[in-house]
């Protein structure tokens, strides 16, 4: 019974790349883990979601994300999960995009792409055009950088306490004394584990 289902799914996973494969900014499709991942343009990424929503019935946004690439000129890969109830098919919208280049807002397509993307907005500083109040929404109002960039420091730039003097909270610098920035990342176990790297590590400079 599962197995028809799961057969069920992909048969109508495969109609879906057909048809969307003729679409106008796709640029390709391939199916990992029974879901349907399409790679579209960004610049027809709206026309490209109203079609899946209003044509191919996925009526369901369940979330946006971005994953960074340093090292690609189109540094940021923006992510679109959408589900279609009626079918219980799932599909996986990619676009990719330049640091500093915006990407059009879906939230007159789905208004829950709202707080999606003002998350995107926060961790990696996309923006997104005509979103109705793009703004902050997990860091503070104060927060320099964006957490989930590459590039962002573990430490950050700022951090934050409350001052009995002023009576606030207050911003300042990120003050590390130097032994913790420097780290081996070898095992904490010495001389207990067979083969252990910081063992050696010992042995070898006596």
């Amino acid at each position: 019974m599962k197995q028809e289902i799961l057969d069920k799914q992909n048969a109508k996973l495969a109609e879906v790349a057909s048809r969307l494969g003729k679409v106008s900014g796709v640029t390709g499709s391939h199916t990992l883990n029974d879901e349907l991942n399409i790679i579209v343009q960004s610049a027809e990424i709206i026309s490209v979601l109203k079609n899946l929503q209003t044509i191919e019935g996925f009526s369901t946004l369940i979330d946006i994300t971005a994953v960074d690439y340093p090292e690609n000129v189109q540094r940021f890969e923006i992510v679109y999960h959408l589900l279609s109830m009626n079918n219980n098919i799932r599909v996986r919208v990619k676009t990719a995009i330049k640091d500093g280049q915006s990407i059009q807002s879906a939230v007159e397509i789905w208004p829950v792409a709202n707080w999606f993307e003002r998350e995107v907005f926060d961790m990696y500083g996309v923006l997104f055009e005509n979103h109705p109040d793009l703004r902050r929404i997990l860091t503070d109002y104060g927060f320099e950088g964006h957490p989930l960039r590459k590039d962002f420091p573990l430490t950050g730039y700022q951090e934050v306490r409350y001052d009995e003097e002023q009576k606030r909270v207050v911003y300042e610098p990120v003050k590390l004394v130097q032994e913790f920035r420097n780290f081996d990342f070898l095992s904490p176990w010495e001389n207990m584990l067979p083969g252990d790297e910081k063992a050696q590590k010992q042995e070898g400079a006596k």
